[in-house]
This record gives structure tokens, sequence and C-alpha cells, in this order.
């Protein structure tokens, strides 16, 4: 069943809703990756901290604590300010297995202010589970997390 992004989008801005708190509104945003996309086995953020992209709230297994700028598909996402999709991460330069089980991923920068904030990171055991429509429904989904981001406190 394909994901229905905007239901998702709209259930994001209801769970954030007044809310003021970053990790608590972030934790919530990667609960609702997990509970409605299938076939992912991680979702979350890394945030761009003192010069590196630092591990933050996720569903899935135990992952990286520390990014360097240019490394690996975050990495590459925040160097380039670009989306990454990746069919094969196996395939891709410098790429870093936090999860074995991952074969595909999807990475979308997120900013604030103007800002690179950091990264919306999702991993799928699957080759190539992420079509351009997933693409261009996170990058709402990213969009209007912004959007909640700035009235935030970090």
């Amino acid at each position: 069943m394909k994901p229905d992004y905007t239901r998702i989008c709209q259930r994001l801005r209801v769970l954030t809703e007044n809310i003021p708190y970053e990790t608590a509104n972030l934790a919530n945003a990667s609960a609702l990756l997990w509970q409605n996309l299938e076939d992912i086995n991680w979702a979350g953020f890394y945030q761009w901290i003192d010069g590196i992209l630092v591990l933050g709230p996720f569903q899935g297994k135990p992952a990286c604590v520390k990014i360097p700028m240019g490394k690996g598909v975050c990495g590459a996402a925040a160097a380039r300010d670009v989306m990454q999709l990746v069919d094969n991460v196996h395939e891709f330069p410098g790429h870093i297995a936090c999860d074995g089980a991952s074969n595909s991923e999807i990475v979308i920068p997120l900013h604030v202010k103007g800002e690179l904030w950091g990264v919306l990171d999702i991993d799928s055991p699957l080759y190539s589970r992420f079509s351009p429509e997933d693409a261009a429904g996170l990058v709402r989904f990213a969009q209007t997390l912004e959007e909640i981001l700035e009235t935030c406190s970090r």
C-alpha cells in the first residue's frame, strides 16, 4: 500500500501543534514515518552540531553517532545540500554501514532559518525501495518539519 504523504504531513502537524520542544517533535516525526512507511528499517535524524552530523531521535536499530560532513549518504546530502536517493547503498562511494541490512536509503537536508539544521534519513532493507513519489512525499514531509522546527527550542 502506497503511503498517503498528505495525510502523514497533516498528522505531523497535529502531533506537533503547540509543542515547542524539538526533541519531542523529532521523536514523534520519526515514529510517524516508522508507522506509515513499509519496508524500512531505520527512520530518523542527524543534527548539524559543531561541524558534524550527530545522531538525533530515530526509530530502528542503534546507529552511528557522528557522521563527518561529506561522508556517507547523510554527509553527502548535507555537504551538497541536496536530497540523496540511493537505490543500492553498497555502490555509494564512502557509504557508512551502520546497519548491514540496509540496502537503499533516502536522505533529505533540513534547514532552519536558512541554515543547515541536519538531515532526515530513512533506510530500507530492499534495493530501490524509494520511488520518485516517495521522494516527493518525503520532501513535503521535510518541508513541513522545517516549518515546525522554526518554532522549537533546541
